[in-house]
């Protein structure tokens, strides 16, 4: 009886340390698996690239599982739409964190949506990776909780008049939402334009959420610009082409990265040729780097095309998965940060990530593409 008993105390002594660390783990931390959350579009205006973007993460985050995963655990993610609505999105992270209990939030979708979840993340202390926004908000001043990964709008804008000015074109105009997307990507081009003494020729604004664009159109069409640079969705920068040049007006038309998805290519028709798009991420459709040769392999055999959406959703879960293993085998959340702040200069083949304690700068690539008459671009 009495080594029945000291057999039970034993198993129970040896029992301790494992529900110690089971009462010490973080939420989404378990034996054999990390849960990640996402808030993004996936339906609305935006629901093509994001479903795009989440294909390519996917892509990368299979792949690693396939291989152990993490630390012996395999990262799942959890998304659930927010309807591309701002006022909805902070109310979904929170559900994500105190209800499915994730342990990380990534991939979030639209400038106006990720601004409404900081106070959640700095109220449940928990970071966001890799919001699909280029705004300065992002960077400018450096939150803990957040980790934008794509270089900023800025940049893109800084790339785009620079190209032009190298053509001696100097008459710019900027067609705009008139929410925060739209704001940064002007406060971009004006302060590009600045620098070189110059400014807009013309600016005009829509409402966001609505291809109400006539008015737009008609200032623009009215100031004859060389070139305008676009702030639009999905639908109304199309809309606004089209227009443009139903009123015989052909300029050189730019759109910036949040416009590089398929969906958007196939929502121009007719008027998709020579249209320039800015990009963030190298070129998917052929083996041109390392990081390309990657997500090519990865998305063989998968139901999904080369984009520029699903390679920079490949290369988001890329800085994801680093700062995991960075957070060690039994990560908390600040672990994961301090993890992410100790990637300096990091080579994710042939684009590099970089942040710090005070920095969220992510990555700078910018390239310049344009599409040709069949939807392809060229680089």
């Amino acid at each position: 009886m009495v080594k029945a008993r000291g057999s039970i105390w034993f198993r129970l002594i040896a029992a301790v340390p494992f529900m110690i660390s089971a009462a010490q783990a973080e939420d989404g931390i378990s034996k054999d698996r990390i849960l990640i959350g996402q808030a993004a579009g996936f339906t609305g205006p935006v629901s093509g690239a994001v479903k795009e973007q989440k294909a390519g993460a996917i892509a990368y985050l299979d792949a690693v599982n396939a291989t152990g995963g993490v630390h012996g655990r395999k990262i799942v993610l959890e998304s659930v739409d927010d309807g591309f609505d701002a006022k909805k999105t902070a109310e979904v992270a929170r559900q994500l964190i105190e209800d499915k209990k994730v342990f990380a939030l990534f991939l979030f979708r639209g400038t106006p949506n990720t601004e409404a979840v900081y106070p959640v993340l700095a109220k449940f202390k928990v970071p966001l990776i890799a919001p699909s926004t280029g705004a300065q908000s992002m960077y400018s001043p450096p939150r803990r909780y957040l980790f934008p990964v794509r270089a900023s709008y800025h940049s893109e804008t800084t790339a785009i008049v620079d190209h032009l000015v190298s053509l001696n074109i100097t008459k710019i105009a900027v067609m705009h939402d008139d929410g925060a997307f739209g704001k940064d990507v002007l406060a971009g081009v004006q302060k590009a334009m600045q620098d070189k003494k110059m400014a807009p020729s013309s600016v005009a604004s829509y409402e966001r959420g609505t291809v109400k664009v006539e008015p737009a159109v008609k200032h623009i069409a009215a100031d004859n610009p060389q070139a305008v640079v676009i702030a639009a969705a999905v639908d109304s920068g199309p809309a606004f082409i089209a227009q443009m040049k139903a009123q015989d007006r052909s300029p050189m038309f730019f759109t910036l990265s949040n416009l590089s998805a398929n969906s958007f290519v196939k929502a121009l028709g007719q008027n998709v040729n020579g249209v320039i798009i800015s990009q963030v991420s190298p070129y998917p459709f052929a083996v041109t780097t390392p990081i390309a040769s990657e997500f090519l392999k990865a998305i063989k055999g998968r139901d999904m095309t080369p984009s520029y959406a699903g390679i920079e959703g490949f290369i988001a879960a890329k800085v994801l998965v680093e700062g995991l293993r960075r957070a060690g085998p039994q990560p908390t959340r600040e672990k994961l940060i301090k993890g992410l702040e100790s990637m300096a200069r990091v080579d994710l083949g042939g684009i590099s990530v970089t942040y710090g304690p005070d920095d969220r700068s992510g990555t700078t690539f910018v390239d310049l593409t344009v599409l040709g008459k069949d939807g392809q671009f060229f680089h």
